[in-house]
Formats: C-alpha cells, structure tokens, sequence
C-alpha cells in the first residue's frame, strides 16, 4: 500500500515578493530546492507561519538568491514578510527519508539542513544516543570513585584547599 509521506521541506522562508497578475506558481532559489529535494514544477504545499493561510501550488526555479515569491492566487494568501513553510510529498510504501532545510530569518539563506531519518535509521541514532549517556555515566562514576580514593587522611581531597 501506498502512503503519503514527506519528501522536502523548506522551514522559516520570508515571503519577499508577491505577484498577483502573475499566472500561479511560486518562486524559489534553486539552492533551497536542491537542498530539499523539491524537483522544479513540483506540487508543493505552503504552510504560513504566521497566519491560518495554507494553500497547494508548484514550484518554479529562477528566484534570485534569498527571494522567494508567491505568484498569482497563492499571492493574496499572505503578506510580504510572513514566514512559511513549503513541504513536497511523496507516496511510497514505507518512509526512505527526507531533508528539511532551515532558512535564516535574515537572508531567506541555508541555516541547517535536518534529515528526515527512517524508522530504521531513527532507532540506531537512538540507540547510539542510549550507548553514548550509559558510557558517560560509566565514567562519571569511574572519576568520582578515583577522586575519593585520592585522599589523604580520609577527610582531604587532594588538591582541594580546605583552610579554615
């Protein structure tokens, strides 16, 4: 069975041009695009940060570097300024992954780049996350059964001033 699942997103990106005579579409850097994973003319979901507005359109490439502007009906959903997110989906038996890139609110630029991870790779960063504290915890206690072997009348740590 197929199922819908994220394929790319574009998180926290500016609204800097909006064009209502314009016949549909958005525009969007080809450096964010390729750093999502969202092809040109893809279908594309833009979810508003800062208002209810969600709508369905497509991609095309060819902003200039930092803009990212709505065109047609998509135009009259937002304001210039209003954070977004654009999401693409892809339908496929079971989740291979997906990136989310970050945007700095300043430029509409690449902040972070996140990956999506399967469930498989999920549980093995979980468990690697799990191994990683219980080593830590392991030698938390290591060093603080060496610190009070170090003493030296049983009362002093060593290298601790305890003047009165």
């Amino acid at each position: 069975m197929l199922r819908t699942f994220v394929n790319g997103k574009i998180h926290q990106l500016k609204v800097t041009g909006l064009q209502p005579k314009y016949s549909g579409s958005c525009l969007i850097c080809p450096e964010l695009l390729a750093a999502a994973g969202i092809e040109p003319f893809e279908k594309v979901e833009i979810y508003s940060l800062t208002s209810t507005a969600r709508i369905a359109t497509y991609v095309f490439p060819g902003a200039a570097e930092g803009e990212f502007t709505l065109n047609g009906g998509a135009a009259l959903h937002f304001r210039l300024g209003d954070r977004v997110a654009v999401v693409a989906y892809r339908q496929e038996e079971s989740f291979s992954g997906a990136n989310c890139v970050i945007v700095d609110p300043l430029d509409n630029s690449i902040a972070e780049t996140l990956r999506y991870n399967t469930a498989a790779e999920a549980f093995v960063t979980r468990s690697k996350s799990k191994l990683r504290a219980a080593a830590q915890k392991v030698i938390r206690a290591e060093r603080t059964a060496n610190h009070a072997a170090l003493t030296q009348d049983g009362s002093e740590l060593i290298g601790v001033d305890h003047k009165r």
